[in-house]
């Protein structure tokens, strides 16, 4: 008989300045998740939850093609360091809100708090199209990026503890290349709102931030019908509702009831001490804290640097039009989106190890010739899209990988704020500084000095591809509890 078996309950034991009540059980909760076929369920989870990405490629899409729209806007009048600078606080903005909703997420579930930081969103990427100043415009860019990155917190954990194990590789890749359907949607908004012709580009602009903020509420819609995460309830003292959930879904699935599957003793407690966590991340798992990061670091800066100046570059290199720049996105946001398609289902297949080392690498290189052959000036700017759209083939399922390897090789405990910590740490170092230095560097009008840039990015890439392949864990096909036992987990 599936379900679990609740053993008595002793006093509370007292952990730093948490009360955890030490009762224990025995339940087969994440067996049974892993053991479903895929099927409706896991589907509409994919739509509900893995729109953030798009919302997020749709926010960085914007915000890099109406760069040239805001520098020509008789209002706003940015230069190419205010682009720079309201970049990075919109990236600011995701560290902070990844930090503080990760720790949130852990404590008080994941489905509260993809509510919350979808709300933030809405409400700050309206704002967003009010904007009157560089200042406004920065502030709310900060609040919209703070509700996506508690978003990929919540988000990353939910799906990770929802999909079965054979399928959860190759789904976290394609899910988070998804982020580049929403990049197609920003760069056909940008197209359409930015062209006198039909609209004047000063209203355009701010109506394609509004566009954001209308798909937002749809989603929110979508989102009412998804359930806790069964694991992080079998923990935090809810084990029946964990198992009614689990049950829902095996009887959509037409799973027949009774069969027998391996069970994991665990102490349920009301959340996980601070003290835990250190020791978590930065004793007993600092190997794998190692490579999170460096993943991490590599791809904020390699994407952020490179992409939230896509328009600068083609603006001021190649003389491309505002107007005209959401056509050189759609191309380069079909490669970003068939990378993760293509080969997502090798990271499965081959293994996490050799994949992301692999992706890691081949980016790197294929950078640094690429940047070579723009700092000679013998590329135009249709080749120039080509070489990226080749690059980030292989770049998307490489970062997407990130997020995959910091989710699955914590323990449940702490897998929120372990996203949250890594994401923001990597984002902070790679990807605030990347497009603020990358603003200067255009700036300077030097082709060399962007190489440079590029170069810089690079090695971050190359570095990361060789501690993954020494480091990293083999977790294809793997439960995650047997890839990173539970904290409550118990002989």
């Amino acid at each position: 008989m599936s379900g679990l078996a609740l053993h008595s309950t002793v006093p509370k034991a007292f952990s730093g300045d948490c009360a955890i009540t030490a009762r224990s059980i025995e339940t087969d909760i994440p067996a049974r998740l892993d053991a479903l076929t895929w099927n409706s369920f896991h589907s509409r989870v994919i739509v509900a939850l893995g729109i953030t990405w798009i919302l997020d490629g749709l926010e960085v899409t914007l915000a890099g093609s109406l760069s040239g729209a805001l520098k020509h806007s008789a209002v706003m009048q940015f230069t190419n360091i205010d682009v720079g600078i309201a970049n990075s606080a919109y990236l600011s903005g995701a560290v902070i809100g990844a930090v503080g909703f990760g720790w949130l997420t852990d404590r008080i579930g994941r489905r509260k708090l993809f509510f919350i930081t979808l709300a933030l969103y809405l409400v700050a990427t309206a704002a967003t199209s009010l904007s009157w100043s560089v200042a406004s415009y920065s502030i709310f860019r900060f609040f919209t990026g703070a509700g996506i990155g508690g978003e990929y917190t919540a988000i990353n954990s939910t799906i990770q503890e929802l999909v079965p194990a054979r399928y959860r590789g190759r789904t976290d890749i394609i899910v988070n290349g998804s982020f580049w359907i929403g990049a197609a949607m920003g760069a056909v908004s940008a197209i359409l709102l930015l062209d006198p012709s039909v609209i004047d580009p000063e209203i355009g602009w701010r109506l394609a931030f509004f566009t954001g903020a209308i798909l937002g509420l749809i989603v929110l819609i979508m989102r009412l019908w998804i359930p806790e995460s069964p694991r992080w309830l079998m923990i935090h003292g809810r084990p029946d509702e964990a198992n009614k959930i689990v049950a829902d879904i095996e009887r959509d699935a037409g799973v027949r009831p009774g069969l027998s599957f391996p069970k994991i003793k665990l102490t349920m407690r009301a959340h996980t001490p601070l003290h835990d966590v250190v020791e978590t991340l930065f004793v007993n798992y600092r190997r794998n804290s190692l490579v999170g990061l460096s993943l991490m670091v590599a791809q904020a800066f390699f994407y952020n640097a490179i992409f939230f100046t896509f328009a600068l570059v083609l603006g001021d290199f190649f003389g491309v039009p505002p107007d005209n720049v959401g056509w050189y996105i759609l191309p380069f946001a079909a490669g970003n989106f068939l990378g993760p398609l293509l080969l997502g289902p090798l990271f499965d297949v081959v293994g996490r190890r050799k994949m992301i080392a692999f992706t890691y690498a081949i980016s790197g290189l294929l950078l640094i010739i690429s940047g070579y052959l723009f700092s000679i000036d013998v590329l135009s700017a249709r080749s120039q899209t080509i070489s990226w759209m080749i690059i980030f083939f292989f770049a998307s399922p490489a970062a997407s990988a990130a997020y995959l390897t910091v989710s699955e090789t914590f323990p449940l405990e702490v897998r929120a704020l372990a996203i949250a910590l890594f994401y923001a740490i990597g984002t902070a170092i790679g990807g605030i500084a990347g497009p603020t230095l990358f603003g200067a560097l255009i700036d300077t009008g030097s082709r060399m000095s962007v190489f440079a840039g590029y170069l810089f990015g690079s090695t971050l890439m190359i570095v990361a591809a060789a501690i993954a392949w020494k480091f990293g864990v083999d977790a294809e096909r793997r439960s995650l509890e047997s890839i990173a036992r539970p904290l409550a987990a118990s002989d």
